[in-house]
């Protein structure tokens, strides 16, 4: 059944997939979600959140599956899928760098017992700690970043190694943080040092 589905075009499997049809919905994800994917991380850069913006599309198709109706390919309808879900992604973004910003600044004009309850500076120190426990390339390329300020195509003249290589260690060291502090506290601490990453 799964060879049969996989020679289907995109119209027979879009009925297939409105039925219910899992085995479907597996060969029209397996079909696109790739090029989705590298759409998603060269504009995003960042390929977790390429993942969450590919995840998202899929889930919403297979949500949807019962109404869904396909007017062209899935190729055209999941281009206009995956450039909403990155523009949505991207306004999450400054809606939390603005949101960071703010919390940063109310920690500022915080009285002196908010402060202590808050004792950044043994958060900080907990974020250096962490950043110690990640590989030696994957530090250098993050210190590179958040402490020289370097853009990813300087860290990747500089020490001889692709972007997407680059791209990969900040990854690596963004979900270590993330996974630790969590994604406000993350970029409060980042931004408490006067630097500024996501």
């Amino acid at each position: 059944m799964a060879v049969v589905l996989n020679n289907l075009p995109d119209q027979e499997l879009a009925l297939h997939l409105k039925q219910g049809n899992s085995s479907a919905f597996t060969v029209i994800y397996e079909r696109y979600w790739k090029q989705l994917f590298i759409i998603a991380s060269k504009r995003l850069g960042d390929e977790d959140e390429a993942e969450e913006v590919v995840q998202e599309i899929f889930l919403n198709l297979w949500r949807r599956r019962e109404t869904f109706n396909l007017t062209a390919g899935f190729a055209n309808y999941l281009a206009v899928a995956v450039k909403f879900e990155i523009m949505d992604a991207m306004r999450k973004r400054v809606h939390v760098f603005k949101y960071s910003q703010e919390l940063l600044h109310n920690f500022k004009e915080a009285d002196e017992s908010t402060l202590k309850q808050l004792d950044m500076a043994e958060l900080q120190q907990k974020l250096q700690l962490t950043i110690k426990t990640l590989p030696e390339k994957c530090q250098l390329v993050f210190k590179m970043k958040i402490e020289q300020g370097y853009s990813q195509k300087q860290i990747a003249s500089e020490l001889n190694i692709s972007e997407k290589t680059v791209e990969a260690h900040l990854s690596k060291a963004r979900k270590t943080l993330r996974r630790k502090f969590g994604f406000f506290l993350t970029a409060i601490l980042l931004l408490s040092l006067r630097k500024i990453w996501f």
